[in-house]
């Protein structure tokens, strides 16, 4: 029962939202506090938590018919009471959202309302079945972790976590829409249009790389308009560099093997871009 429970919460995405928050907060911080780092890890799982949980709700009808999911608790039957599940999703958010304001600030207690509400609603229950943009707007969801770890630093809005939240918005697509090549033809046994769906995968990996050449320049960008500096920069240009080489070899064969690598490609693009900031800030 407990570990049904816990493959709710979908602690790895969790995780790396709470990497996301962690990142900006180190980018905002000179001074590190490992007291800070660990609720500010709290409440962000809390959050990231709440709406996982609401989207193993919410998507128990298609989960039992796509391979990757049929064996997720309320797919399968082995919590028994789904009710239960939404019940718990609201208790996730609430006490991380009231955690977040009382240890740090509203600011922060806003952002991570406003994660959850676009993964669990805007990307699950608006735009999941219904467009392609899904990931794209649903995406933004990561963004506002990246603002709800700077404010706990400084809740006012400023140029180094505003562009960063700008990265990763354009991160996720080119991230999400490489796994949807991999994952095609079981979202489209459910009918969810997303994008390798509704043109294919080659028009998709076209998507991808044009996607990935803003991503790229929104890196830059984040340089140009912020504090960070040379470090932050070549992290930028090597993971930048890299990423769109694994997209053009996506383009020129757009199979589910090359989607999958192009998924794993954006995770490290993530990792050096996360490590430059940090270096670029701290040494």
């Amino acid at each position: 029962m407990l570990n049904s429970y816990l493959e709710l919460l979908k602690l790895r995405i969790g995780g790396m939202i709470a990497l996301t928050a962690i990142v900006a907060y180190l980018a905002m911080s000179r001074e590190v506090s490992l007291g800070h780092m660990v609720w500010l890890v709290v409440v962000m799982l809390l959050g990231s938590s709440s709406s996982a949980v609401f989207n193993h709700w919410y998507d128990r009808d298609i989960d039992r018919r796509m391979e990757r999911t049929s064996r997720r608790p309320l797919a399968t039957g082995a919590l028994a009471h789904p009710s239960h599940a939404l019940w718990l999703a609201g208790i996730l958010l609430l006490v991380g959202v009231v955690l977040a304001v009382w240890l740090f600030n509203p600011v922060v207690g806003i952002h991570l309302f406003l994660g959850a509400f676009f993964y669990g609603v805007v990307y699950t229950v608006w735009l999941k079945r219904r467009s392609w943009l899904n990931i794209v707007l649903g995406g933004l969801a990561g963004s506002f972790a990246v603002l709800a770890g700077a404010a706990s630093v400084k809740p006012e809005l400023c140029a180094l976590p505003l562009s960063l939240a700008v990265v990763l918005f354009f991160w996720t697509p080119s991230h999400f829409w490489s796994l949807a090549i991999f994952l095609r033809e079981e979202y489209q046994k459910v009918g969810v249009p997303m994008l390798p769906v509704v043109v294919g995968a080659q028009r998709t990996s076209l998507f991808i790389f044009v996607n990935t050449l803003f991503l790229v320049a929104a890196s830059i960008l984040a340089w140009w308009f912020s504090t960070l500096g040379l470090v932050y920069l070549l992290g930028a240009l090597l993971a930048g560099g890299l990423f769109l080489y694994g997209n053009w070899r996506l383009m020129r064969e757009p199979s589910r093997e090359m989607g999958w690598r192009n998924f794993i490609g954006s995770m490290r693009y993530l990792g050096i871009l996360f490590l430059a900031i940090v270096l670029d800030v701290h040494i």
